[in-house]
């Protein structure tokens, strides 16, 4: 009953003194909503990395030239990769799908009075079903074309919006580096990944692409940017990177380092995600910092209502109330200070992520176990920082308080 007692005290106390408890309580309200927006766009920022890995296309596994050392401490791509090793991998691997090789290199798109700096690709007709694209309108290139080193050309979705706006691109030419190119096809939007956005590029035939854009041959055969292989399902992938290894292994005569890196998708995912989840601490440790601000905030302000309460603890305890009620008074304030800072941090928070949610392609998610933990915390917070000021209250000596009267 008394703690009851108590409890309506401290609550009239507060009420009583709006401005001073709300800028109070502002410390733990800061601290929850940032922990919990923080960890929220964390996790959404990881959910975005798995969608667009996801849109590369299933059971995916990629080879690109130069081992790690290499392309870490060289600033030009090591190019030890020729579409001869992608033949050798769809003939020779018995566990994979099929082989889409590339090439990439940024060029010089123009239409009439249209023109851009865009990324194209030259591949085969491969490319499409590794990397789970769909075409919308036309076709993309097929074998014939490959052989025949067509002048063909297909269009990501924003391209042939930005280049021919409400009319189809279709039997149109394009020049990519002065070479005049027919539209046969737009591929369905697909989306950015990592920061690239893959309908802002235009597909041309690897033939087409080494031998009249880039021209840019070994004396090992064509080269190429990298190499997309699908494996034949997901039980498969293990198998098909340990034989790909093997067989690029043999085909480059390696016996100490290899000259080229094979990642699935799977591995390139856990990297993203124990950086975006290294992320996610670092910030929600930062933002931590603010509850741990807010507590002080908390104790500091119960000192100077000490302080400013003097006589009234000093009348409560000449008329009778024990150490143990004005601490329980004063320990129960801190509390409803700490618990509702929180449950508006909280409401704060939530908002947050729904906001960023609605105006930013990362999809936030709300993690209860977040709340929960940053709630706990500002209330422990609040209620250790309150011991000290709820103390100097339980110990002052009544006569002294009644001399201030």
């Amino acid at each position: 009953m008394k703690i009851l007692e108590s409890l309506k005290m401290a609550t009239s106390t507060l009420v009583a003194n709006k401005m001073r408890s709300s800028l109070t309580m502002l410390g733990i309200i800061i601290g929850n909503a940032s922990v919990i927006a923080m960890v929220g766009v964390g996790e959404g920022a990881k959910n975005l990395a798995s969608e667009q890995f996801e849109s590369l296309g299933p059971n995916v596994i990629f080879v690109v030239p130069g081992s790690e050392e290499e392309r870490r401490t060289t600033f030009n791509a090591p190019k030890t990769l020729v579409w001869d090793d992608a033949i050798a991998i769809a003939e020779q691997v018995p566990s994979v799908k099929e082989v889409a090789p590339q090439i990439t290199a940024s060029q010089l798109i123009t239409y009439r009075n249209r023109n851009a700096n865009e990324q194209v690709i030259g591949t085969t007709p491969e490319y499409l079903s590794v990397r789970s694209f769909e075409v919308a309108q036309g076709r993309f290139f097929t074998d014939v074309d490959l052989k025949r080193n067509q002048q063909v050309v297909v269009l990501g979705s924003e391209i042939a919006e930005k280049f021919f706006p409400q009319q189809s691109p279709l039997g149109k030419k394009i020049r990519v580096k002065n070479i005049n190119l027919e539209v046969i096809g737009v591929l369905e939007a697909k989306g950015a990944f990592l920061g690239s956005n893959q309908d802002r590029t235009v597909y041309v035939p690897l033939t087409t692409m080494a031998n009249r854009i880039v021209g840019d041959t070994s004396p090992y055969g064509t080269q190429v940017t990298f190499i997309s292989i699908a494996a034949r399902d997901e039980n498969s992938i293990r198998a098909a990177r340990l034989q790909i290894e093997n067989l690029l292994r043999l085909r480059h005569k390696i016996n100490g380092e290899d000259d080229f890196s094979v990642r699935t998708q799977k591995d390139v995912l856990e990297i993203v995600g124990t950086i975006t989840s290294g992320l996610t601490v670092l910030l929600a440790a930062i933002a931590g910092i603010s509850l741990l601000v807010g507590g002080i905030g908390v104790m500091n302000i119960m000192l100077v209502a000490v302080t400013e309460r003097t006589k009234e603890i000093g009348l409560r305890k000449a008329i009778g109330a024990r150490e143990q009620d004005i601490l329980w008074q004063f320990l129960i304030e801190a509390t409803i200070l700490s618990a509702a800072g929180g449950a508006i941090g909280t409401v704060v928070g939530v908002t947050g992520i729904v906001l960023v949610g609605a105006f930013s392609p990362l999809a936030p998610t709300i993690s209860p176990i977040a709340i929960l933990i940053a709630v706990g915390v500002s209330g422990t917070i609040g209620l250790s920082f309150g011991v000290f000021p709820a103390r100097a209250a339980a110990k002052l000596d009544p006569i002294v308080a009644l001399r201030s009267i």
